[in-house]
């Protein structure tokens, strides 16, 4: 998924699962800057202080992508968390490990996953934990059937638009990979890019789309994007009700639902913002949200507008707890330490994702058999 749903559209579950506008901030913030965290290191501060951070992404092309220690310890527990098939503990859905590690929508580890987040309610990260827990409970709906790793299971061939719109998608792979695409077979050469859904661009993150294409073992899967992205949104809202009751078995009462009409704003959104760009998408969900649209926000509330995600410069998380607009360090750079960084949310942030990816890969994924680096 993008910016429109990790950002936005997370915000708006928030709400309607009972979080202030500034906490709902937090959560979406947090989701969507899984996506924009792509430096590592320690940062060194003037005192001599110092602080170790982890990325939780990398960009398309980056080389990182094709090391396999980097897609265990970022693609697979903050982007395409295996489902286990959908089994159980101590269930395996078939001989070979690659089943293993296939998203699955909502499975029995994400179900883990959301507990384990719960359990961090009290914690000074909590907020910015369960943002990241978010975002990796969305993408499992819109990475199913693909596995955070290089594997030939990522195939995408014989892609189609099942509502032949404007999009054109064969004309896209051609654009966008050149002489890796061959049209005679409408297929991406599986070792070009096998990471994830790679190979099929940003078709699975699209809401408004309806497509089809052939997977690695020869399979024709329909897609229904919006239908896929409303039970994600009926999903994550659901996980934030639990996390407000600090309970992962709550069964939600009609009360803790978002209203139907509210469902059909959304999805009527989702269809409408038809732009490829998830940045543009994201714009007119703000502009929609910042009008009143959704009826969340109470007369008494006072009117609180939700700003544009900026992940660096003046106004991000990590401009006010480092004072930099860099996008990228050095490694020689030293930073004025203030006893403000240590409840900055760019640190809290860095804290949350460290112990998401410790208890996913260390706690949660053994029990299901699954050894990820």
């Amino acid at each position: 998924m993008q910016i429109d749903f990790h950002y936005a559209v997370t915000y708006v579950a928030a709400r309607f699962a009972g979080f202030s506008p500034k906490d709902a901030k937090i959560i979406c913030y947090s989701s969507q800057y899984v996506d924009a965290a792509i430096n590592s290191g320690v940062v060194h501060f003037r005192n001599k202080a110092m602080y170790s951070r982890i990325s939780s992404a990398h960009t398309m092309l980056d080389y990182r992508n094709f090391q396999e220690l980097a897609n265990h310890q970022v693609w697979i527990p903050f982007h395409f968390l295996p489902g286990n098939g959908g089994s159980k503990p101590g269930t395996d859905p078939s001989r070979k490990f690659i089943d293993k590690l296939v998203c699955k929508p909502d499975s029995y580890v994400a179900k883990d996953m959301v507990e384990s987040c719960i359990a961090s309610y009290a914690r000074p990260y909590g907020l910015h934990r369960l943002g990241i827990t978010m975002h990796v409970l969305a993408d499992t709906f819109a990475h199913q059937g693909f596995a955070g790793i290089n594997h030939e299971i990522n195939d995408v061939a014989n892609s189609e638009d099942l509502d032949k719109k404007p999009t054109d998608l064969r004309g896209k792979l051609v654009r966008y990979f050149g002489s890796l695409y061959s049209n005679a077979a409408n297929k991406v050469i599986s070792n070009a890019l096998p990471l994830g859904h790679g190979p099929a661009l940003t078709f699975p993150d699209m809401p408004f789309l309806k497509w089809s294409y052939e997977d690695g073992a020869g399979k024709m899967i329909p897609r229904d994007n919006t239908k896929i992205f409303m039970d994600a949104v009926v999903c994550i809202h659901e996980a934030m009700v639990r996390y407000q009751k600090q309970d992962p078995n709550y069964t939600l009462s009609a009360g803790d639902s978002i209203p139907m009409d509210e469902l059909k704003k959304i999805k009527k959104n989702f269809l409408a913002f038809k732009d490829d760009d998830g940045d543009n998408r994201n714009d007119k969900w703000l502009s929609y949200i910042n009008r009143g649209k959704f009826t969340f926000t109470e007369p008494s509330e006072p009117k609180v507008k939700v700003e544009k995600f900026i992940a660096k410069g003046p106004g991000s998380w990590k401009h006010k707890a480092l004072d930099t607009t860099k996008e990228w360090e050095a490694g020689h750079e030293r930073f004025q330490f203030t006893p403000e960084f240590l409840v900055s949310d760019w640190k809290l942030f860095h804290d949350a994702l460290q112990i998401h990816r410790i208890d996913v890969i260390r706690n949660i994924l053994p029990k299901y058999g699954i050894c990820a680096a």
